[in-house]
């Protein structure tokens, strides 16, 4: 029986792109029997619905291996490498230079106020 599709699942062409991204499981160790494509759609399930991860639907495997996955590859830096290769992908596509040549801050980024800035720039100043 096929589960439920969610708006969050991966398609098959983004699943052909992010699939080799995916770390192999460990050698000599026991097999993988976890489907990885529905471990990434539980997560993105998590990250777009903001709902806890026992509250992951039961159609997806088992709450506490989705969050076992997310929080090795988050620790690993799995995620951010997947986000860096994809952001090069898209880029190349556009054909543009895969890394960024420019940068946005906005107030709300680089946190200050008239008043601070004038307490160091006199706090320099005296030494």
């Amino acid at each position: 029986m096929r589960r439920k599709s969610y708006s969050t699942d991966l398609n098959d062409s983004e699943w052909a792109i992010l699939a080799p991204l995916i770390p192999p499981a460990k050698c000599g160790g026991h097999p993988r029997t976890t489907d990885m494509r529905e471990v990434c759609n539980a997560i993105y399930y998590h990250l777009k619905t903001g709902c806890q991860w026992d509250m992951l639907p039961g159609d997806f495997p088992p709450s506490s291996t989705v969050y076992s996955y997310y929080r090795k590859w988050q620790k690993r830096g799995i995620w951010e490498q997947m986000n860096h290769t994809l952001r090069d992908q898209v880029r190349q596509k556009m054909g543009k230079s895969t890394q960024p040549t420019a940068i946005a801050a906005d107030s709300q980024s680089v946190k200050t106020t008239e008043k601070r800035g004038m307490c160091t720039v006199l706090m320099v100043a005296r030494r």
